[in-house]
């Protein structure tokens, strides 16, 4: 199994993070208990107070197909909104390139969660 490496993740601010320091699997014996790339590079700017994400770019070592995020990382990205984009590359340096919203069509965010008030 060839694990995704996070590359790139721009903001609208422009500050550009780059791999590996920002973005690296986390690998566990419980798979369930592994952290993708996407998620540690997401992660890492938001502990840095960066929310306002343009694009962010994954590759890894696969030569047959682009790689793509995860499920759970389709709907982590979706937290920080639907239309920025991803760039799904290869090693040869070809790259397709979606929108959250396009990875995860008909999603359920923020807005689906309806808080009832006592009164």
């Amino acid at each position: 199994m060839v694990n995704a490496v996070f590359l790139v993740q721009l903001l609208k601010s422009r500050i550009i993070f780059l791999a590996p320091s920002t973005g690296c699997n986390v690998e566990n014996a419980c798979t369930a208990l592994g952290i993708c790339a996407e998620k540690t590079a997401i992660s890492k700017a938001v502990s840095e107070g960066h929310r306002d994400f343009k694009a962010i770019a994954v590759a890894s070592d696969m030569v047959e197909s682009y790689i793509s995020p995860c499920g759970g990382c389709r709907q982590f990205m979706r937290e920080f909104g639907l239309e920025w984009d991803i760039y799904l590359s290869k090693p040869d340096g070809t790259f397709m390139k979606m929108t959250v919203e396009e990875l995860l069509p008909e999603s359920f965010g923020g807005k689906h969660v309806a808080y009832k008030t006592q009164g």
